[in-house]
């Protein structure tokens, strides 16, 4: 399987570092472009990872003899029409959360990949979590039921940088990216619909031209809650922190380690052939098309969250 990568940033490389591990179980999985906009660069990073071409288009990529999927780890506001562009071009694609940063261009990309039929996937790295798989396995088997989800989701980005420190080309969003993962995983974890959804917002940063804080509420169909609180302006610590109140016992989880209310660890090494998120995602995007069948986060299946975020959007919009 030969497959290309846009987007030789901070998860471009967690991508490309995970694909090295896979391959270690699957040899012919082979990364044979890389993309990205400063040609050097590129072309330094392709060569660290055995990658015979590098590019700045990703036109070019796609032209690739025998290419047959595309991971796209590009700034925000690109994916949905990079995604459009891979599956017209016959590609399969992974893109990076979010798939879009508009309802309308979600909508266009999931009819791109219904008149293809190839497989679109979309980042949603929590539902791949050990952490998150361990509890969704005992919800699935009815030994589970989430009464509360509270999430934190904190970060210190007072300046436009990403998660490696350097300098970014482009604006990260709270809610179109960051509430994007919970509002996700509120509705898989449950394995119920969003009908009702609440946020506010604070200032809008001076320069950045986005809120720095954020607080949203959601609540399924069966009675299940969700409060999200969301800031770029918090001093330590860092990450997304997810406290699981359940009928049958409290979880908190923190990215890949899992603890019981009374903070004692609970072992997830066991749940799947790997603790990384991004590995357990891309195997699970190379499975798909391997086995001709729709990826766990395929697009089609996150969709109803990008229009929970719409929904989001125009409340504050109203407000303003």
């Amino acid at each position: 399987m030969k497959v290309a990568l846009a987007g030789a940033g901070a998860f471009g490389i967690k991508h490309l570092d995970a694909i090295q591990n896979i391959r270690k179980d699957f040899g012919d999985i082979e990364v044979v472009a890389l993309v990205s906009r400063k040609l050097e660069e590129t072309r330094n990073v392709a060569e660290k990872y055995g990658i015979s071409h590098a590019f700045t288009d990703l036109d070019e990529a796609l032209g690739v003899p025998g290419l047959d999927a595309v991971i796209l780890c590009t700034p925000t506001q690109m994916h949905a029409a990079q995604a459009r562009a891979c599956l017209k071009a016959g590609k399969h694609v992974q893109v990076e959360i979010p798939v879009a940063d508009s309802w309308a261009d979600a909508e266009a990309v999931m009819q791109a990949q219904a008149q293809s039929g190839l497989v679109c996937m979309v980042g949603h790295t929590r539902r791949f979590n050990p952490s998150h798989q361990f509890l969704h396995k005992k919800i699935v088997a009815g030994d589970l039921a989430i009464s509360q989800l509270d999430v934190q989701t904190y970060f210190f980005r007072r300046t436009n940088m990403n998660a490696l420190g350097q300098a970014r080309s482009w604006t990260d969003h709270l809610l179109w990216h960051h509430a994007a993962h919970t509002v996700d995983l509120f509705a898989y974890q449950t394995q119920d619909e969003i009908v009702k959804a609440n946020i506010v917002q604070g200032p809008i940063h001076p320069v950045l031209g986005i809120a720095m804080d954020m607080s949203i509420q959601l609540k399924a169909r069966r009675g299940a809650i969700c409060t999200l609180s969301l800031s770029f302006n918090n001093d330590g610590p860092l990450g997304t922190f997810f406290r699981y109140i359940c009928d049958n016992g409290t979880y908190i989880a923190r990215y890949d380690d899992l603890f019981t209310g009374r903070d004692e660890n609970i072992d997830v090494s066991r749940v799947d052939v790997s603790m990384n998120g991004i590995e357990l995602q891309d195997r699970e995007f190379f499975a798909a098309i391997r086995e001709g069948r729709a990826p766990n986060a395929s697009l089609a299946q996150v969709l109803p969250c990008y229009k929970v975020l719409h929904d989001l959007e125009q409340q504050l919009r109203a407000q303003a």
